[in-house]
């Protein structure tokens, strides 16, 4: 009796394996092609402050001597856009910038009108022209919608079993350091590319797991179901800063909706359903004086000037939003109307992040709320958010993270590398299942499979249906089995 079961145990540990291999080959031939496209825009997303900078630098370094109120920079704005309506003033940058007029155009649409420091309107860009716009909606949606975000969440799913699998195979299993730490340089192009991908895997696999995770808030389906437990947990202190499938999140359970921030939501709907947001909660601030739309005058006047005055005294970080009584108060997800005058810091380091809000008619503060005064749940998201778009540590977050979307390119390039050489004719390549069946050992394995199941709804939607077809359908598709690698 004994003898037989000790034969059995390197069958059993060589099953597991295989199993794991054949796991992480198919969730890379998901995953992969959709890691270069999301670790390439969300590069691109890193350098949000300076990629913006250098759009808007024709209105930049400019004289400041005859400086006008910001009232008086708004009323030329309006002039220039007759019907359009005020959604918020964003104050200049550094001394000489021009400042940014957010409007809400009369045909639906947005635009930020920029109108140097004496009062002169020195041109406009529309946001979804914006690179960073386009970036994101590549980065949340694929260009495809609210169904491109539940792509890009289901690639988000299993690239983390990708990564757990792939650590499981790397492990070094009584080897040296080469080929583990380290690549082989001379062992021929097959151990190269086998000791390149199974190495970068190893040194980028923590930084992947840390941006994989703070991006599931984002998420639509991962996104609506954490703050469904938040809400009946009570978790919950002032309103959530980011979108949920690019979705407000006070409409993200109820699917009403979507926002801006591009991380799911049909591109076009997103885009009108924006607009419409806008349209009604801007405030039209000419109320006295000229053609309506076409000045600021009178308490307008005195209030707008107030709260820039407000804005700059605070030196709250750039940057700094003025929003009017009725208009977009909050940050991020949070689409509630402003009852007074809101000046806040829109700034993408989450912790940093303040709104001030003051009384429509008196200007007196009425509440502060800043990072400390959030959840302590919603701190460690933002934490994690700030770091995803990093902007947590500065240029050293944006290094890291130009620093693991090339590990992560180089990753795929070396996995295509590694399946197009061993690639059968006939086939897709998947590694051959082994005759005995693998099981996992061991309370560990059982306990980290259940837990991916508990917090990955997704990938958990998808095992099951895989499990299905499996079950279900390729028994009457030989040809599909064959193609697939399916005993």
């Amino acid at each position: 009796m004994g003898k037989p079961q000790a034969s059995q145990a390197p069958q059993k540990d060589a099953a597991l394996y295989r199993a794991v291999w054949r796991w992480h080959f198919y969730a890379a031939v998901y995953v992969l092609p959709l890691m270069v496209v999301l670790a390439l825009s969300g590069t691109l997303f890193l350098f949000k402050p300076q990629i913006e900078r250098w759009e808007e630098r024709a209105f930049h370094n400019l004289q400041n001597s005859g400086e006008v109120a910001p009232s008086a920079q708004v009323t030329a704005a309006l002039a220039g856009n007759p019907g359009a309506k005020l959604a918020y003033y964003r104050l200049p940058e550094r001394k000489g910038d021009a400042a940014a007029i957010h409007l809400a155009m009369p045909g639906g649409g947005m635009t930020d009108v920029f109108v140097s420091p004496q009062g002169d309107v020195l041109g406009s860009i529309d946001p979804e022209s914006r690179i960073i716009s386009i970036a994101r909606d590549i980065h949340g949606q694929l260009l495809l919608g609210r169904r491109g975000s539940w792509l890009v969440e289901l690639a988000a799913s299993w690239a983390i079993v990708m990564v757990v699998t792939g650590l499981y195979l790397w492990w070094p299993r009584g080897r040296g350091m080469a080929g583990v730490i380290y690549p082989r340089l001379s062992q021929g192009k097959r151990a190269f590319w086998r000791d390149l991908h199974a190495v970068t895997g190893f040194w980028v696999a923590g930084l992947t797991l840390i941006l994989l995770f703070t991006g599931l808030p984002w998420a639509d389906v991962w996104g609506s179901a954490f703050k469904a437990v938040r809400t009946e947990m009570g978790w919950v202190a002032g309103p959530q800063d980011w979108t949920i499938g690019g979705q407000p999140a006070s409409d993200a359970a109820s699917g009403g909706h979507e926002g801006h921030e591009g991380h799911g939501g049909g591109q076009d709907a997103n885009k009108q359903s924006m607009h419409a947001e806008h349209d009604h909660h801007a405030m039209h601030l000419a109320q006295s004086g000229g053609h309506a739309g076409h000045r600021v005058s009178g308490q307008n006047a005195v209030m707008l000037d107030r709260m820039v005055a407000n804005g700059q005294a605070e030196r709250l970080e750039f940057p700094v939003q003025v929003v009017p009584p009725g208009g977009r108060a909050g940050s991020g997800g949070d689409r509630s109307a402003a009852k007074g005058w809101v000046v806040k810091s829109d700034t993408q380091n989450r912790p940093n992040r303040v709104v001030l809000t003051y009384d429509a008619m008196s200007g007196k503060l009425i509440s502060r709320d800043d990072f400390a005064s959030r959840h302590p749940i919603d701190q460690v998201v933002g934490y994690g958010v700030a770091w995803h778009e990093g902007q947590l540590f500065g240029w050293i977050n944006q290094l890291i993270g130009v620093l693991t979307a090339l590990m992560l390119v180089t990753l795929c390039i070396s996995g295509a590398m590694m399946w197009w050489r061993r690639k059968p004719e006939g086939g897709l390549g998947a590694p051959k299942a082994y005759s005995m069946p693998a099981r996992p050992k061991g309370i560990v394995a059982w306990t980290l499979f259940a837990f991916l199941l508990l917090v990955l709804p997704m990938f958990l939607i998808s095992l099951i249906a895989i499990l299905l077809i499996e079950r279900f359908i390729l028994p009457h598709a030989p040809k599909a089995q064959r193609w697939l690698g399916v005993a």
